[in-house]
């Protein structure tokens, strides 16, 4: 085995695992409308959207200076959460299973609340397949990059053997801050002409990223 074998695989939540970009695009737009500000698309938002998330919402023109980021923050969750189109991505719990059976442990790395993270894994019942889930106090979705230095640590295990999948160039970065490998989904809150900026693997869907797996395994 090769010293660079990866040994752990390291999740995203939202957008990764979780198809949530619709729900998000309803979220938002639901309060650009009540602001009298135009609403966007989901190619728009795929386009624009990104980490710190505040810089998402100038972006799009959302009139921040008359509101306070913490209602913002809660708004956007209320609404969010509420919303029917929420699911796991196709495949997602498949893939999970097979890369368990590759006997590869698996943990979790979320901007997402810790609260909020915990619920809706068990609320899909997929909890059992991470051995550590890292999510953030606060909804106010800045970064990761911290979060992950201290998974890392707590893993134990040189950072060339932990593969990171995502679905932004936040994803990404916080990969190359590590030291991790990283492959990057294109089917979440990013698109794929933005996350081949990384310079990292792009691929369509979950099962991709178990046959590249499989791949850097051998």
């Amino acid at each position: 085995m090769r010293a660079d074998t990866i040994q752990y695989v390291v999740w995203d939540w939202n957008g990764t695992l979780l198809d949530d970009t619709l729900a998000c695009v309803s979220a938002i737009n639901t309060m650009l409308t009540r602001r009298g500000v135009a609403r966007i698309d989901v190619a728009r938002y795929r386009a624009v959207f990104g980490f710190p998330v505040i810089d998402f919402y100038r972006q799009i023109d959302f009139p921040l200076a008359r509101e306070d980021w913490d209602s913002l923050a809660r708004e956007f969750h209320g609404l969010f959460l509420a919303e029917p189109s929420i699911r796991l991505q196709d495949g997602a719990r498949d893939v999970l299973e097979q890369v368990r059976r590759r006997g590869l442990p698996q943990s979790i790395l979320s901007a997402s609340e810790q609260g909020i993270l915990d619920r809706m894994l068990g609320d899909f019942a997929i909890r059992d397949y991470f051995t550590e889930v890292f999510g953030v106090d606060n909804l106010h979705g800045h970064s990761k990059m911290a979060l992950g230095q201290n998974l890392l640590q707590k893993l134990a295990l040189p950072p060339e053997q932990v593969l990171l999948v995502g679905d932004t160039l936040h994803d990404a970065e916080v990969a190359q801050a590590l030291g991790a490998r990283c492959i990057l989904v294109a089917q979440g809150h990013q698109s794929a002409s933005r996350l081949e900026q990384a310079g990292v693997p792009v691929v369509a869907n979950l099962t991709c990223v178990v046959k590249a797996l499989a791949c850097a395994l051998q």
